[in-house]
């Protein structure tokens, strides 16, 4: 099961110069932003990594503004486990259940997924939040993570899973995000 206690969101390469090309890119984002926001609400961290920033811009306005302060994480490799920083922010966290955010998803979101799988971590693609700029190419990146052992889910299920009980103090906050 999935806890505030024992998960964190990564939120991988959603940028200003990347985001128009992807496909449904304004749902993703807006999905994306709301996962955020319900994060900070629940206090579950969220990591954020930028592939080449001076090329693809920094991540969207719509994410600066739902995770407030952040430093992300600047990386070259398609994997966000090649980047030094990024793995040891997670292994500090000590948290093994990842939750994963981004495109496209058959590179950047693909490559981390296997990696984070074959480091042991219990993996959670957020199929309403992760997308590629052709759909084909999303299709087979989620067979195939789902495949090596990831477990696919939702946004909405996410959070209320976060929850556990309808009377949860922070439930109000939380459906009024989803909506």
């Amino acid at each position: 099961m999935l806890t505030a206690e024992n998960a964190l969101v990564v939120v991988i390469d959603i940028q200003d110069r990347m985001m128009p090309s992807i496909h449904a890119h304004e749902e993703l984002e807006k999905r994306t932003a709301s996962l955020i926001k319900g994060c900070r609400i629940l206090d579950v961290p969220v990591l954020v990594t930028q592939q080449y920033t001076k090329g693809l811009g920094e991540t969207t306005l719509a994410l600066k503004e739902a995770l407030g302060e952040f430093d992300p994480i600047e990386k070259i490799t398609f994997s966000c486990c090649g980047a030094p920083e990024f793995t040891d922010k997670l292994k500090t966290s000590e948290r093994k259940n990842i939750i994963i955010t981004g495109v496209e998803c058959h590179i950047c979101v693909q490559l981390t997924v296997l990696d984070l799988l074959a480091d042991g971590y219990n993996v959670y693609v957020v199929a309403d939040c992760v997308g590629s700029r052709r759909e084909f190419d999303y299709k087979y990146a989620i067979k195939r993570m789902r495949q090596a052992g990831a477990v696919f889910t939702t946004m909405e299920s996410v959070l209320f899973e976060f929850l556990v009980r309808a009377d949860h103090p922070k439930r109000k906050e939380i459906s009024n995000i989803v909506k």
